[in-house]
């Protein structure tokens, strides 16, 4: 398995680094860029417009007489020039306004399509995760680059990553006019160049790692809170609410902390910008009040100066809020590459996979080996504990095989190698002949079906649920399920009937009900291998009687593997493979395992007195 692991800056693929990948994942941002930057182009030249508009004016519109020369002081108008550079001027500013509109529509548009499809990607992937890896992962990280992270993503792609591009061409614009306006005071600009570029750089360095902590601590938010609100009956039964609270508090404190640092040096970046942008103005007004009295400029070309150094320091003034939401975006998208980057430790085979061969599925365990890998391990090359220790045998077609052992002895990693929730270390595992690592996906988990020990429900009705064992199925093929597994009775009682709706994550049913709606589930999908993690011991003797009545139905003419925890469930087993530290020690039926006086009689002997007590 591989690990997440937070790294220092230093450590961490640069900003530019990240948005490459980001973009070589997402072609969809792509789509149509060479259009978006014509408009901003446009819309950036538009802005230039004004200034030249003022300046001709100025200078050729108004023909200001001086005394000394004949003429009389009075100021000669050129009215059709004037009207003509405000008229130049007006459709300069509606083209600009049309384009930056246009602009953005169609990067929101792309960008939005783009980034739904990289949370589905994302989702995907977490899915395509090993149980291990989703187990040592906090859920709310996880479901935080899915959503907020890609969020982040979306506003730096609509808003900020426009901005940073199109204000740094007009600067570079409103400075080439400039230059060729006057080339003095062109230098003056010039000049303040590389004090701006080397104060947002240090700025940005340090907003790139102050932003990737708030970022984490975001998602370590997340998870605390729904961990909060997922396990609030067990906080409330245990009366920890207090220590649960402490906890809470701490992580949105490290949240605050780190949100106010990053948010603090975003506004000294902020305030430092706006000095910066007063210090060009002031000397470009100098400059150019004195060049202008020497005669070596016009006073159209002074006042140009002033609206176009605003131009030129106006991306210098916004740059702070848009680097601020440039580093927040890109610690976003850095986590989601970093999932991303996650190779799945049980992989779809894709096209190369073959279907399970038909008819009943046999299974072999050939040499098996399983160790839990350490973190930084990838499952191949796991160091960790060992949970299943060089385990062969060969399960017939059709029978029906308890796996026994006590708590921590291998038997449910067992269950999880066979349905191919995990991999072995090493060995192969073999249904119906194949190795199950070469079995495309989807004929695994159509002929391979594992009902856990506790009943996982989803929102939505008794009939939402079953049907996902089977999408198309009908209420009356729904219904005749609960029939077959003589479970029609309990349905009835319910006042809705399969319309009843179950709750998130099943809370409006008693623990043994969602075992038996997922006991329906997994018999309309009809699997030809079955694998039971037997769930009993938490039901009332009525749901126990329907739950052991519809496993009878349900067990029948199939191959049935069953993590059995009570051991009557063995008793009526054809074989019983018992687990101790990971070895498969006794292998045989009940009557001869009890007869051995070994590992399983004494776990028998222990259950029976436990019962009769």
């Amino acid at each position: 398995m591989s690990a997440t692991v937070s790294h220092p800056p230093s450590e961490r693929a640069g900003a530019m680094s990240t948005i490459r990948r980001g973009l070589a994942l997402s072609p969809e941002l792509r789509v149509g860029i060479g259009g978006t930057l014509l408009l901003a182009l446009i819309a950036t030249a538009g802005r230039v417009v004004v200034p030249i508009a003022v300046q001709q004016v100025l200078d050729r519109g108004l023909n200001l007489g001086q005394a000394g020369d004949g003429a009389d002081g009075t100021a000669v108008v050129d009215l059709d020039f004037v009207v003509r550079m405000v008229g130049l001027a007006v459709v300069a500013v509606l083209i600009t306004a049309g384009t930056t509109s246009l602009m953005h529509m169609r990067l929101a548009t792309v960008s939005e399509t783009a980034l739904s499809r990289l949370r589905v990607k994302s989702f995907r992937h977490i899915h395509d995760l090993s149980m291990l890896h989703q187990a040592s992962e906090q859920r709310g990280s996880l479901v935080s680059r899915v959503t907020s992270d890609v969020d982040e993503i979306s506003r730096f792609m609509q808003w900020a990553g426009l901005t940073l591009l199109t204000n740094s061409a007009q600067a570079t614009l409103a400075l080439v006019v400039m230059l060729v306006y006057s080339v003095p005071l062109g230098l003056v600009v010039l000049a303040t160049v590389p004090l701006i570029t080397v104060t947002i750089r240090w700025f940005q360095r340090r907003l790139d790692a102050a932003f990737f902590v708030v970022r984490e601590r975001v998602g370590r938010m997340l998870a605390v809170l729904a961990e909060v609100v997922v396990g609030a009956p067990a906080i409330r039964a245990y009366g920890i609410e207090d220590r649960v609270r402490t906890r809470l508090a701490v992580t949105i404190e490290d949240h605050r902390s780190a949100a106010v640092h990053a948010g603090r040096l975003s506004a000294l970046f902020s305030g430092t910008g706006e000095l910066l942008s007063a210090l060009v103005l002031t000397l470009t007004l100098i400059v150019g009040s004195v060049l202008a009295i020497g005669g070596s400029v016009s006073v159209g070309t002074v006042v140009a100066f002033l609206f176009l150094v605003q131009l030129f320091v106006q991306p210098v003034q916004m740059l702070g809020e848009a680097v601020n939401e440039a580093q927040t975006a890109v610690a976003g998208w850095r986590r989601v590459l970093d999932v991303l980057a996650i190779p799945p430790d049980v992989a779809d085979p894709g096209d190369d996979g073959r279907p399970l061969p038909a008819g009943p599925l046999d299974i072999a365990f050939d040499d098996v080996e399983f160790r839990y890998p350490l973190r930084g391990e990838v499952a191949v090359d796991a160091t960790g504990t060992r949970a299943v220790r060089n385990v062969s045998l060969h399960i017939e077609a059709r029978s029906n095989v308890a796996v026994v052992g006590e708590t921590g002895s291998g038997k449910t990693t067992f269950a999880k190698l066979l349905c191919r929730l995990m991999d072995p270390t090493s060995g192969v595992v073999r249904i119906g002949g194949l190795d199950v690592a070469e079995v495309a996906f989807r004929s695994l988990r159509d002929r391979v079906v594992m009902v856990p020990q506790e009943g996982s429900l989803f929102r939505g009705s008794i009939a939402d649920n079953v049907r996902m064992g089977q999408p198309e199925a009908s209420d009356a093929d729904v219904l005749a399920v609960f029939d077959d597994l003589g479970l029609r009775d309990w349905l009835d009682e319910l006042d809705r009937g399969i319309e009843t709706p179950v709750g998130e994550r099943g809370g409006s049913l008693s623990i043994g009900e969602r075992q038996l709606v997922t006991l329906v589930r997994a018999a309309i999908a009809d699997p030809d291998l079955l694998v039971l993690d037997e769930a009993t011991s938490s039901v009332d003797p009525a749901t126990e009687v329907r739950i052991s009545r519809a496993l009878g139905q349900l067990t029948s003419s199939r191959t049935v593997v069953t993590i059995a925890h009570r051991l009557s469930t063995a008793e009526a087993a054809d074989r019983v493979l018992v687990f101790d530290q990971g070895d498969v020690v006794e292998d045989g039926s009940h009557a001869d395992l009890v007869a051995g006086h070994g590992v399983y009689a004494t776990l028998y002997q222990a259950w029976q007195r436990g019962t009769s007590g």
